[in-house]
């Protein structure tokens, strides 16, 4: 079977504030070059904004020495909705990121007193890891990794995962690992977890497991997305919430998980095929402001939104009207890394 995805392009983040984002993100963890940050029109949308049209001002954020982005999101014809309860681990939906960390131990000594962070800890394999809190109270997990595309003296990279509240273990795996294909299962444990004292659950019980892609051949920016690591975790002492309960996509926390597709034809095909039918599809390429590219969402078992983007266009330097163009290039293969690093000429230094 061809790949259809190769690593994670974007967490969406929905914020009252998106430059307010970008300055945390920038730097605490070196998402510092703007692949796009502009206002427009999320017509394609309706279904999860409650039919009407919101227009959102957006920035998506990379760090260059690997792992995906941040797509900051901000409503600017309605103030972001928060949750009416604070979402607990196993809640269904998108709980924490995963961000990929080259030294974790060094890092959590770097960190400001003022960040609120968990003590040091390991993973059920045995690797250092620590739960972080952006300035939001969203949760973050900074993690070790070792697919890398140019270290640049930042200590952490981009995302390479997340931490997903299910129902039903079974049929999530169903749709990540045998839909997505990010099918190697890293650990499956059932219990109580040390590591969960930080988020006040660690003697309740939960199904964790780790799904793991390891950075392949494919895709035009595989190299700087690299790996996937999706935990999937399900309570087992009580039933959870769902953690956009009556409220829309692009309301305050984790609003949707983006993959780079490779196919998209063959991925919707794929996802129809095993029950988790498109629920948007631009169809053709999409003008995104700044980038252009063929987009896409689905449903996870317990409606937690993925998207997927199969990219045409993005911005290298905008005021010259420098842009890379995919849309002709036939081959799924790596891009040169000195093309993928012209992606960092519009970095942001501090």
């Amino acid at each position: 079977m061809n790949a259809l995805i190769s690593g994670i392009q974007q967490v969406g983040i929905g914020v009252p504030n998106a430059n307010d984002a970008f300055t945390w993100y920038r730097k605490t963890l070196g998402l510092n070059v703007p692949i796009f940050n502009d206002e427009a029109d999320a017509k394609l949308m309706t279904c999860y904004t409650s039919g009407e049209v919101r227009r959102r001002h957006a920035i998506m954020a990379l760090n260059m020495a690997g792992g995906g982005g941040v797509e900051i999101w901000q409503y600017k014809n309605r103030i972001p909705v928060e949750p009416t309860f604070e979402p607990v681990l196993g809640d269904l939906g998108i709980f924490s990121i995963k961000i990929k960390c080259l030294d974790v131990p060094t890092f959590y000594t770097q960190l400001s007193s003022k960040e609120k962070k968990s003590a040091l800890g390991a993973s059920p394999e045995n690797r250092k890891q620590f739960w972080l809190r952006d300035f939001r109270n969203n949760i973050l997990q900074i993690v070790p990794n070792d697919s890398w595309f140019r270290p640049n003296g930042h200590l952490t990279g981009g995302v390479c995962g997340a931490v997903i509240g299910v129902s039903d273990m079974d049929k999530a795996i169903t749709f990540y690992a045998g839909t997505l294909q990010i099918d190697q299962i890293v650990y499956d444990k059932t219990g109580t977890f040390e590591d969960f004292a930080f988020l006040g659950v660690e003697k309740q019980r939960f199904r964790r497991v780790l799904l793991r892609k390891t950075l392949g051949k494919v895709g035009a920016f595989g190299k700087l997305l690299g790996g996937i690591e999706i935990e999937l975790v399900q309570a087992l002492d009580r039933t959870p919430r769902k953690i956009f309960e009556d409220r829309d996509w692009g309301d305050a926390g984790f609003i949707h998980l983006c993959f780079d597709a490779l196919d998209m034809d063959a991925l919707k095909n794929q996802c129809q095929a095993n029950g988790f039918p498109f629920t948007v599809d631009s169809a053709d390429s999409f003008d995104m402001g700044e980038a252009a590219g063929r987009f896409s969402y689905v449903e996870d078992p317990d409606g937690t939104l993925i998207e997927f983007v199969e990219t045409h266009k993005v911005p290298i330097v905008k005021k010259l009207g420098i842009y890379l163009n995919l849309k002709k290039r036939k081959k799924q293969t790596h891009l040169p890394d000195w093309m993928v690093a012209t992606l960092g000429w519009g970095k942001v230094k501090d």
